[in-house]
């Protein structure tokens, strides 16, 4: 995914949780961190983010975001509680121009 640093929009992560092949309810918020380097997130790193369709989203951008990234090329990583578990998975990348 490229954005501008202008743009102000919604990164979505796709997630998938299921205990046995039933899916789990998702009832508390996801989080979301943006890290330019290859290990894992570190606590302030974690954004509280909310739940779209079966996606963990967050703003993006300077006009309202959650949070602003200035240009570069960052991991997007999300991780949530899924019954017992809290599964924690590097995303993709995100380039801001």
């Amino acid at each position: 995914m490229e954005i501008a640093t202008t743009s102000t929009e919604y990164v979505k992560i796709p997630v998938t949780a299921s205990v046995g092949g039933e899916p789990v309810n998702l009832a508390n918020p996801p989080k979301i961190a943006f890290i330019t380097g290859d290990g894992n997130p570190a606590a302030l790193d974690w954004k509280t983010a909310e739940w779209d369709d079966g996606a963990a989203r967050i703003l993006v951008g300077p006009v309202g975001g959650d949070i602003t990234l200035a240009p570069g090329s960052y991991w997007a990583w999300a991780k949530w509680t899924a019954g017992e578990e809290t599964p924690v998975y590097r995303a993709g990348r995100v380039k801001v121009t």
